[in-house]
């Protein structure tokens, strides 16, 4: 058998093996390295950076001394055109003016009212303006007047005629006035009663001429031309208040009150 030159065997095979050996001994007993167990990474928190150095604000500048006693000054005001007495209401400053004064002004307004309701005149066409400036004295003083001259013409209990009369009058306006208003009429309270107060005119007059002359046929005839008169003066301003279909609703009451103060009229002896 032969053998090439490059197949070589060891001489001392033993000796390798041995030195492999002591070295695996060697590698065993020396000491072995600590392990440092592996720590997660902490969290860091971002820290912003220092803010630059700014420069302090400017003081406030101190501000001028006030004058307290310079005060700014007062534009005057426009003055009010003073209006001139008309017959409703009170004219200016009238705490201060005479008696006799208003007594005037109130008799010139019951004139003017009472010839604007009870007599023919072109306001009659337009109600809305003939008792503007209504009031409540004329129709007080024609209530009482009434009642005066039913309880002088009286032969007995003058007083209870008084009061029956003067009860008549007053509840029956203000209940002529409450039929009004629901049947819808556009019309003041107090204006209703003030108009039919000023119808009470011509009745006053005919129970003064009833009185003086005492006979039954002269007190119908006066009774029903006062009564017509009244109705009349009546019946432009309580019709145009209300609707037209309602008419006969609002004007048959006044007609009704009236007729009853011309029956006491006659009644009475």
């Amino acid at each position: 058998m032969k053998m090439s030159h490059g197949d070589t065997i060891p001489l001392h095979p033993h000796l390798s093996s041995q030195s492999d050996i002591d070295e695996i001994e060697i590698l065993m007993n020396s000491s072995p390295a600590t392990v440092l167990p592996a720590t997660p990474p902490r969290a860091t928190i971002p820290i912003s950076p220092s803010p630059p150095n700014l420069p302090p604000p400017p003081p406030p500048k101190p501000s001028p001394p006030s004058n307290h006693n310079h005060k700014p000054a007062s534009q005057p005001l426009p003055s009010r055109p003073e209006l001139p007495p008309s017959g409703f209401g009170s004219a200016p400053n009238t705490l201060t003016e005479p008696v006799w004064d208003t007594v005037k002004r109130d008799l010139s307004r019951i004139v003017s009212n009472l010839k604007l309701v009870v007599f023919p005149n072109p306001f009659r066409e337009d109600p809305g303006k003939a008792l503007r400036d209504w009031d409540l004295w004329g129709p007080f003083f024609f209530i009482v007047f009434l009642g005066l001259i039913l309880s002088w013409s009286a032969s007995v209990k003058k007083s209870e005629v008084f009061a029956v009369a003067f009860a008549l009058l007053a509840a029956g306006a203000v209940i002529l006035t409450l039929n009004v208003l629901l049947l819808g009429g556009h019309i003041i309270f107090f204006q209703s009663l003030s108009l039919l107060g000023y119808c009470l005119f011509p009745l006053d007059v005919g129970a003064l001429i009833c009185m003086l002359k005492n006979n039954v046929i002269v007190k119908i005839v006066v009774v029903s031309v006062t009564l017509a008169w009244s109705s009349w003066a009546a019946y432009p301003f309580m019709s145009s208040a209300v609707n037209p279909r309602r008419k006969a609703l609002a004007l048959y009451p006044v007609f009704l009150m009236y007729v009853s103060v011309g029956f006491l009229i006659i009644a009475i002896d």
